[in-house]
């Protein structure tokens, strides 16, 4: 069940200088991403489980992750997400941890507060995540606070 944007990321992937040629990892790599599934942990009809998320994230060979995205939160309203991390890759298998920070811009109106902290429509929060290579693709598995968890997949580059 992939969804509309996940087919842009793989065509926007090959229209890059070296197109699908594999990334090299130790000088770091590009990621692009696209939500495939979010699942809300609360059974509310109101809840958007289609984000249309967007991501462009920037791996450091040290492992130190910079990135934004973009997609449509919980209440379908246009959100973006601009952050900072570390990937802790592991040293036997193709997976990993991640942990980025940084804020959260879209959850405006009635719903500003349904994320904590959330001051003039920007909040600060924290995404971990664990995720899986398979070679230039991967698929990660992300925490949205205590309400939802998206499987996003992506291509590096």
């Amino acid at each position: 069940m992939l969804k509309c944007l996940s087919i842009p990321v793989l065509a926007v992937t090959v229209m890059l200088p070296g197109g699908f040629a594999q990334a090299n990892e130790s000088e770091g790599f590009w990621y692009l991403q696209s939500s495939v599934i979010t699942r809300h942990f609360g059974n509310n009809a109101r809840y958007n489980n289609r984000q249309d998320l967007i991501g462009l994230e920037r791996n450091r060979a040290d492992q130190l992750i910079y990135g934004a995205a973009t997609f449509r939160n919980s209440f379908s309203q246009r959100s973006a997400y601009v952050y900072a991390g570390k990937r802790f890759d592991s040293s036997n298998w193709p997976v990993y941890a991640k942990l980025s920070g940084g804020l959260m811009h879209g959850y405006r109106g009635k719903y500003r507060d349904k994320i904590p902290l959330n001051r003039y429509g920007v909040a600060p929060v924290i995404v971990p995540s664990v995720g899986v290579d398979f070679g230039m693709l991967g698929a990660e598995l992300a925490l949205g606070g205590a309400a939802a968890a998206l499987l996003n997949v992506g291509m590096k580059f």
